[in-house]
């Protein structure tokens, strides 16, 4: 059965308060498993240390490096008359009276001091922030970017990441992304744009602080969301009462296994050797099929 929506693709964002719940696991088996019936394309937009490539074999298709675009002082035609220190939200532009300074690591790229400088002096130009890569296995279009080293800013790429799926997702009917852990700027750009999210967390007190974290992030956005509640069997129930409390829809229960830690170690895709993980991914599937 092929998922859908009027447009003919869902975007579905697998997200998580914090790193190490198994946002991964889940998005690399989810995205192989329904592979099966129809056209993936998963998207790693944890650009600062992306590792769904781990588990996932397929071929290069295609690379690029990726550009964000920050303003250059040309010091003979400026007067130093300071509006593009008085526009710049970000104090990204600094007027020293005799010496404009341009911090490329402050700079959103938002063009308003280029725009608005009088003189022309702040032209935009570009400056690598790192790399886009395509992969594919002709059931499963992988695209994964990496922030260069010392690059300090996951926003613009985790952007321009996007609109390369966009552009590729035409015969696509599933997007699923595999979103960067917390609830700072980089995973609102990843999610914000989904129709679904599913938020991976563990029966513990870290993943219950951290899971309220990112709920009220999805409902700060309005974004569909349910719980996939990870390692079950450790910790303790208080993600079930908080989700019990909160009217928050546990859609699956993956049970603590050792065997997943050991598929999962060794780069293997769990579903072909765990039933129960098998199960879950047939009910966050249907959970996808829903209107």
């Amino acid at each position: 059965m092929t998922i859908k929506n009027q447009y003919g693709i869902v975007k579905i964002a697998i997200a998580s308060g914090k790193g190490g719940t198994g946002k991964t696991t889940l998005a690399t088996n989810l995205a192989a498993y329904l592979s099966g019936k129809q056209k993936i394309i998963l998207a790693d937009l944890d650009v600062e240390e992306p590792n769904s490539g781990l588990f996932i074999r397929v071929e290069r298709k295609h690379e690029e490096i990726m550009y964000k675009m920050i303003p250059g002082w040309e010091e003979d035609k400026c007067t130093f008359c300071g509006l593009c220190q008085e526009v710049c939200n970000f104090n990204a532009v600094l007027n020293m009276g005799k010496l404009i300074l341009v911090y490329p690591e402050l700079c959103h790229s938002c063009y308003a001091c280029s725009e608005l400088c009088p003189e022309g002096a702040l032209p935009m130009k570009k400056q690598r922030m790192g790399v886009l890569k395509h992969f594919s296995n002709g059931k499963i279009n992988f695209i994964e970017s990496k922030l260069d080293i010392g690059q300090e800013q996951a926003v613009p790429l985790i952007a321009q990441t996007l609109d390369y799926v966009d552009k590729h997702s035409e015969n696509e009917s599933l997007v699923i992304l595999d979103s960067p852990p917390g609830t700072s700027c980089p995973v609102i750009e990843a999610t914000k744009e989904a129709d679904k999210i599913l938020l991976v967390t563990e029966p513990t007190p870290f993943g219950l602080h951290d899971l309220k974290l990112a709920v009220e992030t999805m409902e700060k956005l309005d974004k569909e969301f349910v719980v996939v509640l990870n390692r079950y069997g450790v910790g303790n129930a208080g993600v079930e009462e908080y989700c019990k409390e909160n009217d928050i829809r546990i859609i699956a229960m993956i049970p603590d296994d050792r065997q997943v830690a050991e598929l999962y170690a060794r780069g293997k895709l769990v579903y072909k050797k765990s039933s129960a993980f098998r199960e879950a991914l047939d009910r966050i599937a249907e959970y996808i099929l829903e209107n």
